[in-house]
Protein backbone atom coordinates (compact mmCIF):
# COMPACT_ATOMS: atom_id res chain seq x y z
CA UNK A 1 0.00 0.00 0.00
CA UNK A 2 1.10 3.58 -0.58
CA UNK A 3 2.75 5.16 2.45
CA UNK A 4 2.07 8.93 2.56
CA UNK A 5 4.52 9.40 5.43
CA UNK A 6 7.37 7.75 3.52
CA UNK A 7 6.48 9.70 0.39
CA UNK A 8 6.48 12.98 2.28
CA UNK A 9 9.84 12.32 3.95
CA UNK A 10 11.50 11.41 0.66
CA UNK A 11 10.03 14.33 -1.31
CA UNK A 12 10.91 16.84 1.42
CA UNK A 13 14.51 15.59 1.37
CA UNK A 14 14.65 15.68 -2.44
CA UNK A 15 13.39 19.24 -2.72
CA UNK A 16 16.12 20.38 -0.35
CA UNK A 17 19.05 18.27 -1.54
CA UNK A 18 18.58 17.45 -5.23
CA UNK A 19 21.51 18.19 -7.51
CA UNK A 20 21.09 21.08 -9.99
CA UNK A 21 21.34 19.01 -13.18
CA UNK A 22 20.71 20.63 -16.58
CA UNK A 23 17.95 18.21 -17.63
CA UNK A 24 16.06 19.07 -14.45
CA UNK A 25 15.61 22.60 -15.71
CA UNK A 26 13.04 21.55 -18.30
CA UNK A 27 10.02 19.35 -18.94
CA UNK A 28 10.88 19.15 -22.64
CA UNK A 29 10.43 15.46 -23.44
CA UNK A 30 13.19 15.56 -26.08
CA UNK A 31 15.77 16.87 -23.62
CA UNK A 32 14.69 14.39 -20.95
CA UNK A 33 14.83 11.53 -23.43
CA UNK A 34 18.39 12.42 -24.47
CA UNK A 35 19.53 12.64 -20.84
CA UNK A 36 17.92 9.33 -19.86
CA UNK A 37 19.60 7.46 -22.70
CA UNK A 38 22.97 9.02 -21.93
CA UNK A 39 22.66 8.22 -18.23
CA UNK A 40 22.26 4.51 -18.88
CA UNK A 41 25.52 2.87 -17.77
CA UNK A 42 27.27 6.27 -17.49
CA UNK A 43 27.98 8.50 -14.48
CA UNK A 44 26.19 11.84 -14.15
CA UNK A 45 29.43 13.86 -14.09
CA UNK A 46 30.50 12.31 -17.38
CA UNK A 47 27.12 12.86 -19.04
CA UNK A 48 26.68 16.58 -18.30
CA UNK A 49 29.11 18.02 -20.91
CA UNK A 50 28.00 15.48 -23.54
CA UNK A 51 24.36 16.31 -22.91
CA UNK A 52 24.98 20.04 -23.28
CA UNK A 53 26.92 19.60 -26.53
CA UNK A 54 24.33 17.21 -27.94
CA UNK A 55 21.42 19.58 -27.24
CA UNK A 56 23.35 22.50 -28.69
CA UNK A 57 24.11 20.51 -31.85
CA UNK A 58 20.70 18.88 -32.29
CA UNK A 59 18.24 21.32 -30.75
CA UNK A 60 15.10 19.44 -31.78
CA UNK A 61 14.08 15.91 -32.69
CA UNK A 62 13.79 17.08 -36.30
CA UNK A 63 17.42 18.22 -36.33
CA UNK A 64 18.51 14.89 -34.88
CA UNK A 65 16.48 12.96 -37.45
CA UNK A 66 17.93 15.02 -40.32
CA UNK A 67 21.53 14.49 -39.21
CA UNK A 68 23.69 11.74 -40.64
CA UNK A 69 24.59 8.80 -38.44
CA UNK A 70 28.22 9.87 -38.73
CA UNK A 71 27.37 13.29 -37.26
CA UNK A 72 25.53 11.70 -34.35
CA UNK A 73 28.32 9.24 -33.61
CA UNK A 74 30.91 12.00 -33.82
CA UNK A 75 29.32 14.11 -31.09
CA UNK A 76 28.76 10.94 -29.04
CA UNK A 77 32.44 10.03 -29.37
CA UNK A 78 34.00 9.09 -26.02
CA UNK A 79 30.71 8.40 -24.24
CA UNK A 80 30.77 4.71 -25.14
CA UNK A 81 28.02 2.15 -25.76
CA UNK A 82 27.53 3.52 -29.27
CA UNK A 83 24.40 1.47 -29.89
CA UNK A 84 22.64 4.07 -27.73
CA UNK A 85 23.51 6.78 -30.24
CA UNK A 86 22.39 4.66 -33.19
CA UNK A 87 19.10 3.87 -31.45
CA UNK A 88 18.55 7.56 -30.66
CA UNK A 89 19.06 8.42 -34.30
CA UNK A 90 16.70 5.71 -35.54
CA UNK A 91 14.09 6.61 -32.95
CA UNK A 92 14.25 10.29 -33.93
CA UNK A 93 13.57 9.36 -37.56
CA UNK A 94 10.59 7.26 -36.50
CA UNK A 95 9.19 9.98 -34.23
CA UNK A 96 9.40 12.57 -37.00
CA UNK A 97 8.05 10.39 -39.81
CA UNK A 98 5.46 8.32 -37.94
CA UNK A 99 4.36 10.56 -35.05
CA UNK A 100 4.62 14.10 -36.43
CA UNK A 101 7.64 14.89 -34.25
CA UNK A 102 5.86 14.19 -30.97
CA UNK A 103 6.21 11.00 -28.95
CA UNK A 104 2.97 9.15 -28.18
CA UNK A 105 1.76 9.51 -24.61
CA UNK A 106 0.41 5.96 -24.68
CA UNK A 107 2.95 3.57 -23.12
CA UNK A 108 2.28 0.62 -25.42
CA UNK A 109 2.56 2.81 -28.49
CA UNK A 110 5.80 4.40 -27.30
CA UNK A 111 7.31 0.96 -26.71
CA UNK A 112 7.02 0.32 -30.46
CA UNK A 113 9.68 2.95 -31.25
CA UNK A 114 13.26 1.61 -31.57
CA UNK A 115 15.28 2.15 -28.41
CA UNK A 116 12.27 2.75 -26.17
CA UNK A 117 12.46 -0.16 -23.76
CA UNK A 118 10.48 -0.32 -20.50
CA UNK A 119 12.96 1.81 -18.52
CA UNK A 120 13.31 4.64 -21.06
CA UNK A 121 9.58 4.64 -21.78
CA UNK A 122 8.61 4.88 -18.12
CA UNK A 123 11.25 7.52 -17.40
CA UNK A 124 10.26 9.84 -20.25
CA UNK A 125 6.51 9.51 -19.72
CA UNK A 126 6.84 9.99 -15.97
CA UNK A 127 9.39 12.78 -15.81
CA UNK A 128 8.23 14.77 -18.85
CA UNK A 129 4.47 14.21 -18.59
CA UNK A 130 3.95 13.18 -14.95
CA UNK A 131 2.47 9.84 -16.00
CA UNK A 132 2.14 7.30 -13.14
CA UNK A 133 4.81 4.84 -14.28
CA UNK A 134 7.48 3.67 -11.83
CA UNK A 135 11.06 4.04 -13.03
CA UNK A 136 13.37 1.18 -12.12
CA UNK A 137 17.10 1.77 -12.52
CA UNK A 138 19.92 0.22 -10.52
CA UNK A 139 19.71 2.94 -7.88
CA UNK A 140 16.01 2.37 -7.25
CA UNK A 141 16.44 -1.41 -7.07
CA UNK A 142 19.18 -0.97 -4.48
CA UNK A 143 17.08 1.42 -2.35
CA UNK A 144 14.08 -0.89 -2.37
CA UNK A 145 16.15 -4.00 -1.70
CA UNK A 146 17.47 -2.35 1.45
CA UNK A 147 14.28 -0.58 2.43
CA UNK A 148 12.37 -3.87 2.51
CA UNK A 149 15.35 -6.14 3.31
CA UNK A 150 14.89 -8.24 0.21
CA UNK A 151 17.39 -11.08 0.39
CA UNK A 152 16.50 -12.79 -2.88
CA UNK A 153 18.90 -12.72 -5.82
CA UNK A 154 18.40 -9.45 -7.67
CA UNK A 155 19.56 -11.10 -10.90
CA UNK A 156 16.43 -13.25 -10.91
CA UNK A 157 13.41 -12.08 -12.88
CA UNK A 158 11.05 -13.00 -10.05
CA UNK A 159 12.97 -10.75 -7.65
CA UNK A 160 12.94 -7.86 -10.09
CA UNK A 161 9.20 -8.27 -10.58
CA UNK A 162 8.69 -8.18 -6.81
CA UNK A 163 10.74 -4.99 -6.53
CA UNK A 164 8.81 -3.46 -9.43
CA UNK A 165 5.54 -4.23 -7.63
CA UNK A 166 6.84 -2.52 -4.48
CA UNK A 167 7.78 0.60 -6.43
CA UNK A 168 4.41 0.61 -8.21
CA UNK A 169 2.68 0.59 -4.84
CA UNK A 170 4.90 3.31 -3.36
CA UNK A 171 4.49 5.69 -6.30
CA UNK A 172 2.21 8.64 -5.43
CA UNK A 173 -0.25 9.01 -8.31
CA UNK A 174 -0.27 12.81 -8.02
CA UNK A 175 3.55 13.25 -8.01
CA UNK A 176 5.06 10.34 -9.96
CA UNK A 177 7.67 12.43 -11.75
CA UNK A 178 9.14 13.96 -8.60
CA UNK A 179 8.96 10.71 -6.63
CA UNK A 180 10.76 8.74 -9.35
CA UNK A 181 13.52 11.33 -9.48
CA UNK A 182 13.75 11.36 -5.68
CA UNK A 183 14.19 7.59 -5.51
CA UNK A 184 16.92 7.66 -8.15
CA UNK A 185 18.62 10.58 -6.40
CA UNK A 186 18.54 8.80 -3.06
CA UNK A 187 20.25 5.76 -4.54
CA UNK A 188 22.83 7.83 -6.39
CA UNK A 189 23.85 10.11 -3.52
CA UNK A 190 22.94 8.42 -0.22
CA UNK A 191 22.05 4.74 -0.57
CA UNK A 192 25.22 3.98 -2.51
CA UNK A 193 26.39 0.50 -3.39
CA UNK A 194 29.57 0.99 -1.38
CA UNK A 195 29.75 3.08 1.80
CA UNK A 196 26.09 4.12 2.00
CA UNK A 197 25.48 7.29 3.99
CA UNK A 198 22.81 5.84 6.25
CA UNK A 199 22.99 8.62 8.84
CA UNK A 200 21.94 11.13 6.13
CA UNK A 201 19.08 9.03 4.76
CA UNK A 202 15.57 10.47 5.12
CA UNK A 203 14.15 6.91 5.17
CA UNK A 204 16.49 5.54 7.85
CA UNK A 205 13.62 4.80 10.25
CA UNK A 206 11.82 2.86 7.52
CA UNK A 207 14.83 0.84 6.39
CA UNK A 208 14.56 -2.83 7.29
CA UNK A 209 18.11 -3.58 6.13
CA UNK A 210 19.47 -0.98 8.55
CA UNK A 211 17.43 -2.39 11.43
CA UNK A 212 18.63 -5.92 10.63
CA UNK A 213 22.26 -4.92 9.94
CA UNK A 214 22.01 -6.05 6.32
CA UNK A 215 22.87 -2.83 4.51
CA UNK A 216 26.34 -3.89 3.40
CA UNK A 217 25.19 -7.22 1.95
CA UNK A 218 22.06 -6.04 0.14
CA UNK A 219 21.06 -6.14 -2.59
CA UNK A 220 22.23 -9.73 -2.99
CA UNK A 221 23.52 -10.50 -6.46
CA UNK A 222 24.66 -13.99 -7.35
CA UNK A 223 28.07 -14.30 -9.03
CA UNK A 224 27.94 -13.95 -12.79
CA UNK A 225 28.89 -17.07 -14.71
CA UNK A 226 32.21 -16.69 -16.55
CA UNK A 227 32.18 -17.26 -20.29
CA UNK A 228 33.92 -20.58 -20.95
CA UNK A 229 37.06 -20.34 -23.02
CA UNK A 230 37.75 -22.97 -25.62
CA UNK A 231 41.35 -24.03 -25.97
CA UNK A 232 42.61 -25.37 -29.25
CA UNK A 233 45.48 -27.83 -29.39
CA UNK A 234 48.40 -26.92 -31.64
CA UNK A 235 48.91 -29.34 -34.53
Amino acid sequence: MRDPTLQKKLLTWFRKHKRPLPWRETKNWYHIWISEVMLQQTQVETVIPYYKRFIEKFRTVEELADASQQEVLKIWEGLGYYSRARNLHQAAKSIVSDYRSQIPRDRQELLKIPGFGPYTTNAVLSIAFNKPFAVMDGNVKRVLSRLFAIRDDIRQLKTQQSIQALMDNLLPLNLPSEFNEAMMELGATICKSSIPLCSDCPLLQNCQAYKKNLVTILPYKSPSHPIPLKQSLAC
